[in-house]
């Protein structure tokens, strides 16, 4: 037996609201397949499943608002029995006088025989599904007095949920059925994200160290480069911010994982997350994944897709919980500088301000030279400002050599 969990899409979430199930009782699934919308403060995210396995039962409805590592549905293993998995899931399969329950998937899987009934027990016993017995305790519901409808009148988790809405005051229906205005649902997400940088600013000794960086051969690069492209191919001058970032990680580990459980743990790949403005106000930074192992045509793709699917508010659950560490840039409209807060439970952030043309002494002549101030939030329970400094230096030489990047 598999239970499936609602998995943390980010430290600004604390519960999501399903919005649809992709599959069905029954249903076979694979590892990486979509299965559950969910909807959280920021965006609808595609729930992925990270094991393969059988659809058992879906135990959380559309529409519920769900805690993050709550279980929404149990998934049987390759081989296993249905009817050995649901009696492991009924909180009453460790009582001795234990009732048999019957599963929601009844017309997919065949369901386990109930136990006939003994000269004590002249009446059958009721068969009750886990997610039904479970939905009954959180809401105060007599699962006894509960009509049920499933296959030989067992109580099916519908059947406690019509009970459910039954015993609500008519005056109430109305605004749990109310969908949130636009305006609240800015509130909520200016609310996350208060709530994540606040613990972030509590919980990480933050330093800060910051590196103007000369980008006269890395644009006049991608200016020759962008003359052989399409104009659908063209690349950014983001794309190789975020590759230097990427590679520089390789030697400077420490800067590249999260810190959980009084611990550090290194990635072994790069999952930038990159954050974005959204359009109705708030940000957010879903990852790139692997973005040290992707030429530069690729990451220039799979950016801007991103950003894409991000404003249109669709993204994957491996985008939201994978980011290793997080890049913001500013853009042309930004200011100079930015020194961001980490996002936990990730240690470090690199922030690019806006281009601009400085003024810039080499080989004893003074010119204009156009650079970027690059600089690092890092977490000084991990590292400390002589590693974050020795990483902006590397930064700083790989975009001397732009075409090194383009890998």
């Amino acid at each position: 037996m598999i239970e499936f969990k609602l998995p943390s899409l980010g430290a600004d979430m604390d519960e999501g609201t399903l919005l649809e199930w992709k599959v069905r009782p029954g249903d076979a699934v694979k590892k990486g397949q979509v299965v559950a919308i969910v909807d959280t403060s920021k965006a609808a995210v595609d729930v992925e499943s990270w094991q393969e396995g059988i659809v058992a039962e879906l135990i959380v409805a559309p529409g519920e608002k769900i805690p993050v590592g709550a279980v929404l549905a149990i998934f049987l293993e390759p081989g296993e029995l249905r009817g050995a998995a649901i009696s492991a899931t009924s909180p009453a399969a460790a009582a001795p006088a234990a009732q048999p329950v019957a599963a929601t998937a009844a017309a997919a899987l065949p369901a386990a025989p109930a136990i006939p009934a003994t000269a004590a027990s002249p009446s059958p016993r009721r068969m009750v599904s886990p997610a039904a017995r479970k939905h009954a305790q959180e809401h105060g519901i007599d699962i006894d007095a509960v009509v049920g409808t499933g296959p030989h009148g067992a109580v099916t988790l519908d059947d406690v949920e019509q009970a459910a809405r039954a015993a609500v005051k008519p005056a109430a229906a109305p605004t749990a059925a109310s969908p949130a205005a636009p305006a609240d649902k800015n509130a909520e997400m200016r609310k996350a994200i208060a709530a994540a940088m606040a613990r972030s600013k509590r919980e990480i000794p933050h330093y800060y160290v910051a590196e103007t960086i000369p980008l006269a051969r890395a644009l006049a690069w991608l200016q020759a480069e962008n003359a052989q492209r399409s104009m659908a191919e063209r690349l950014l001058p983001a794309a190789l911010l975020l590759k230097a970032v990427a590679v520089a990680l390789k030697r400077f580990p420490e800067l590249n994982g999260f810190f959980t459980e009084g611990a550090f743990h290194a990635s072994v790949k790069a999952h930038l997350g990159v954050a974005i403005s959204l359009r109705q106000g708030g940000l957010i930074a879903p990852a790139l994944l692997d973005a040290d192992t992707k030429p530069l045509t690729q990451l220039m793709q799979d950016l801007t897709d991103l950003v894409k699917r991000c404003r249109a508010g669709s993204l994957r659950s491996s985008e939201m919980s994978a980011p290793t560490i997080t890049v913001t840039n500013l853009g042309d409209q930004g200011t100079e500088q930015v020194f961001g807060v980490i996002y936990p439970p990730q240690v470090a952030l690199v922030g690019f301000g806006r281009i601009v043309d400085r003024p810039w002494a080499e080989n004893g002549a003074l010119k204009a030279m156009p650079a970027v101030t690059a600089s690092l939030s890092a977490d000084h329970r991990v590292s400390d400002g002589h590693r974050g400094a020795l990483f902006l230096i590397e930064l700083r030489e790989l975009l001397q050599r732009p075409e090194e990047l383009n890998r």
